[in-house]
């Protein structure tokens, strides 16, 4: 009892120090709670540029409103509180980000990749393994998992709700925060939050698959995963097209953002392959890495002036069993040419900086492999 007791006068300790205007005391009460923070601002604005910037303005509000903080015990309500309206005044300043399928139907690979959208739209892959998020439930009460809800399809799904409804799913389902709570946060009901919950509910259910890629990863386990994933890569290697057709289901989608351009289908799929990525006129490699919480592939194109593979995509892979279901690239490219035959030879454009970062530099990813 002692001890417990000691600990919690040296935090309330260290929150006077901060409210004194201590800023080294200050990061210490809110560097225990940074990195789920931060994953909470990506579930609202599906962008981890667009994360880091609320939760350093996040931050900052709380910084200069140490005041409105009652005691150390609520720090981490009051954070999320905070957080979560920075995010929503970011919202409403800019448009959802989508991924391809939800911006138009798909495309058919005889009219080519077509052009990018210029402007910021799309959804951002997540680095939860370099950012350290954590396996499981955030609370007791949390309907899905902490990974479950960085998948694309769910960051997708929270995506075409409206912004206080995506705000009262995530705080209730995702971080397990009572219905009381959740009102405090958003200065409104229990009723209403509960309201906002079950539309936001039936909303995200008729949107995502029947199993998250959290379970599908669980029922294959690592051997299992490793031979979906190697067949796919060796096929691809190997310049197989129907070798990496037959590692898709026949639904199966493949999306190039920042393209609007995407494929569904395997016919659809096989034209693709073999007009673009798989047509002879480029040599790839690959790493193996995570992101948004499913297997990825960092795809890297020999590039002849620089004599080495240069980062070009991430390959995002949804699985349906043991077959892939989705693969969505993020390519890295700059989207400033104004001609469409740039986009059809889209490894030969210049490594977009920013989009690299989101793409590559997230990962931990190099922008060359010698």
């Amino acid at each position: 009892m002692g001890p417990a007791s000691s600990t919690s006068i040296d935090d309330q300790e260290l929150l006077e120090a901060a409210r004194g205007g201590d800023e080294d005391a200050f990061r210490r009460l809110v560097e225990p709670h940074r990195g789920e923070l931060h994953a909470h601002c990506y579930r609202m604005l599906a962008s981890v540029h667009d994360a880091e910037d609320a939760l350093q303005d996040a931050l900052l509000r709380a910084w200069r409103g140490l005041s409105g903080l009652r005691d150390r015990g609520s720090l981490r309500a009051w954070l999320y509180r905070i957080a979560t309206n920075t995010c929503l005044d970011v919202i409403g300043r800019r448009p959802k980000r989508v991924l391809p399928a939800d911006y138009g139907p798909a495309s058919d690979p005889d009219d080519g990749v077509g052009e990018p959208l210029v402007e910021t739209v799309w959804i951002e892959p997540y680095p939860d393994e370099t950012l350290e998020l954590e396996d499981g439930y955030a609370a007791p009460e949390a309907r899905y998992e902490q990974r479950e809800s960085i998948e694309l399809a769910f960051t997708a799904a929270l995506q075409h709700l409206p912004a206080r409804q995506r705000a009262v799913l995530i705080l209730r389902e995702v971080l397990g925060f009572s219905a009381r709570e959740v009102a405090e946060t958003l200065e409104t009901t229990t009723a209403s939050v509960n309201s906002a919950l079950q539309r936001a509910r039936a909303t995200v259910d008729t949107r995502l698959p029947e199993r998250s890629q959290q379970a599908t990863l669980r029922s294959l386990g690592d051997d299992g995963l490793r031979e979906v994933v190697d067949g796919y890569v060796d096929a691809w290697d190997r310049g197989d097209i129907e070798g990496v057709v037959a590692m898709l289901t026949a639904d199966a989608s493949f999306a190039m953002p920042p393209l609007r351009t995407w494929y569904g289908g395997s016919e659809a799929l096989r034209g693709f392959l073999a007009g673009g990525p798989l047509s002879g006129d480029w040599r790839w490699r690959h790493v193996l890495v995570r992101a948004s919480g499913q297997p990825a592939l960092a795809f890297y194109c020999w590039n002849d002036e620089a004599q080495a593979y240069l980062a070009f995509a991430l390959n995002v892979l949804t699985l349906d069993g043991d077959r892939i279901s989705a693969v969505t690239a993020f390519i890295n490219r700059s989207t400033e040419r104004p001609d469409r035959e740039a986009y059809a030879r889209f490894p030969e454009q210049p490594i977009a900086p920013q989009v690299h970062e989101a793409t590559f530099a997230n990962f931990g990813l190099p922008e060359r492999l010698d």
